[in-house]
């Protein structure tokens, strides 16, 4: 079935020359730039690419105009799962060559594929974020949708079906060169204890174009859901749906397992779950639930919209648990830097943190990580836990004259406030 083609439409032709363009291979080298990240196999950096730029893209260049690019495999790096002890999630990257070749395809296919994406659909899309999925999900809450079908995908992009991406690739582009490109770039291997390994399945997690291939393999699937009425929120390999019965629900799992098992995607039974709102749910790091516990105040003195049984959401404890793990890593007590030092390495973590929870219920918990952070900047200061560091570093000189970033003053509310005494 032409799932990415219904009516028909005029296929792209002549693509390569338009990929393998200098302009092209220049933004596309730009756009990795930003994105920083290790080198590959070949041990080659960031630093070291930049360096000969103009031959290496020329080179690329040259590769792809004659057909003589091959691909790298990939470096594996096995990346501990936060919460799961002994479990590891691999991670592949390619070298900073290919990904080069992988973001300039990426620039010419986007463009391609973009216009026949679902509205389901949130993830790695140009002007679509999280923060759009996790409104849609509060409006259907909110409508009285208070099942959910809450999905896991095993091992997806470790298993997707080369066979029917390729399938799906060719309903909008003709160009067989980029087809032999891109299925080169699927199936070139990974590289682990310094021995090639195939791969018959999956594209690489960590890969340029792996979101872009993550959204043409589901996007069948979103059609199909959203045909049936269903309430689908699907944000790469990540999905739910808002339903307004258990019943409901267990017919949206049924027919999910149906469409899935046909595009070759398997369902991890084990996380997998039909949940109320009551009892909560997780979702793109945050948690979502219906409140439960009575006001302490009297409804006529909350000046707030806060309401018994609203509903919340807040971070999930392992968002919460890894923020301070990474912020305890840093502020370690044998750390060779000045307390100015210490604050300029901390400040873009608190900062992306904060800004990414700042809007849903985290005032208790900022005020309290605001003040543990102030608590990690003493003890190294003085060595030791108990210390008189509120003498020596006041908080009026670490968020002064330091400029240490307060997670309290990243809300909008108190921003605002804060802005308004100054």
């Amino acid at each position: 079935m032409h799932w990415l083609n219904p009516t028909g439409e005029k296929k792209v032709h002549s693509l390569v020359d338009k990929v393998y363009k200098m302009k092209n291979l220049e933004l596309a080298w730009e756009k990795v730039k930003r994105n920083r990240g290790a080198g590959g196999i070949d041990g080659q950096s960031l630093a070291e690419f930049g360096r000969d730029l103009r031959g290496n893209l020329e080179r690329l260049h040259g590769e792809l105009r004659t057909q003589t690019y091959q691909p790298q495999p990939v470096k594996r790096q096995l990346i501990p799962k936060s919460g799961q002890p002994g479990k590891f999630r691999p991670l592949g990257i390619p070298t900073v060559y290919d990904r080069v070749c992988q973001q300039a395809l990426m620039n010419r296919l986007d463009a391609i594929f973009e216009p026949v994406f679902d509205e389901a659909s949130f993830g790695y899309r140009r002007g679509r974020s999280t923060k759009d999925a996790m409104r849609k999900i509060w409006c259907e809450l909110e409508q009285g949708n208070e099942w959910v079908v809450d999905a896991d995908l095993k091992d997806f992009f470790g298993s997707a079906d080369h066979d029917k991406l390729m399938e799906m690739l060719s309903q909008r582009v003709a160009d067989g060169r980029v087809l032999r490109l891109l299925e080169s770039m699927m199936k070139v291997g990974y590289s682990e204890d310094k021995q090639i390994h195939p791969s018959e399945r999956g594209v690489p997690q960590g890969g340029v174009i792996s979101p872009l291939m993550s959204n043409i393999l589901l996007t069948p699937f979103d059609r199909e859901m959203r045909h049936k009425g269903y309430r689908l929120t699907r944000f790469a390999d990540d999905w739910l749906v808002t339903c307004q019965t258990r019943q409901e629900a267990q017919e949206v799992l049924n027919f999910a397992k149906r469409v899935l098992e046909k595009l070759g995607v398997v369902l991890n039974e084990e996380k997998t779950r039909i949940v109320h709102i009551s009892h909560g749910f997780e979702f793109l790091g945050y948690k979502i639930k219906r409140g439960k516990r009575p006001l302490k105040l009297a409804r006529h003195k909350i000046k707030s919209n806060t309401r018994q049984g609203a509903l919340y959401v807040y971070p999930r404890q392992k968002s919460t648990t890894h923020f301070k793990e990474q912020i305890r890593k840093r502020t370690s007590r044998k750390a060779p830097l000045t307390t100015k030092e210490l604050i300029d390495q901390i400040n873009p973590v608190i900062r992306g943190w904060g800004n990414y929870y700042r809007k849903s219920h985290v005032r208790r918990l900022f005020n309290q990580l605001d003040r543990w952070i102030v608590r990690r900047l003493w003890s190294h200061r003085h060595k030791r836990w108990r210390n008189c560091g509120w003498k020596t570093l006041p908080q009026s000189k670490l968020y002064g004259e330091l400029g240490l970033v307060s997670l309290i003053h990243l809300i909008p509310s108190l921003s605002r406030q804060r802005v308004a005494t100054l």
